[in-house]
């Protein structure tokens, strides 16, 4: 009877303090720990193509549509570190992490370039991100699990 009546208080406290540790600040750190992988990955790739246009001239078609396409990689590979093995929010939580990435990507790129602001494009990378992450989010804790 005491094992029964202490289970139910180890439990009452034990879910109390999961939701004050893992509550927000979970989530804070998940979408921090996502957005640190997306930038880790967008360094590696930009060093990688960096070595590619030594030896290609690219158009700068190809240069916009590889810069994207890094972009939905670094966001995809960010949120399914965070959402491999917790999907729980993994829309939410990639919406997030893919927002936070494309703001810090705007600012920087704002800060380190003369050229003037485009509200519109700065707001289509802002939504690409919400969007791509959103999406991956979505689809990348589904996959490999088997039932």
């Amino acid at each position: 009877m005491a094992t029964a009546v202490s289970r139910k208080t180890s439990a009452h406290k034990l879910s109390s303090k999961t939701v004050q540790s893992g509550g927000i600040l979970g989530w804070i750190g998940s979408v921090i720990t996502g957005v640190l992988i997306a930038l880790i990955v967008t360094v590696v790739g930009v060093a990688a193509f960096a070595l590619v246009i030594r030896w290609v001239a690219p158009s700068n078609t190809v240069v916009s549509v590889i810069n994207q396409a890094l972009k939905l990689i670094a966001i995809a590979a960010g949120v399914w570190f965070v959402v491999r093995k917790h999907s729980d929010g993994g829309l939410l939580k990639g919406a997030l992490i893919g927002f936070v990435y494309m703001l810090l990507g705007v600012v920087a790129y704002s800060l380190l370039s003369d050229i003037p602001i485009q509200l519109k494009s700065y707001l289509a990378d802002l939504g690409m991100g919400v969007a791509g992450g959103g999406l991956c989010g979505m689809i990348l804790p589904g996959l490999g699990k088997r039932k």
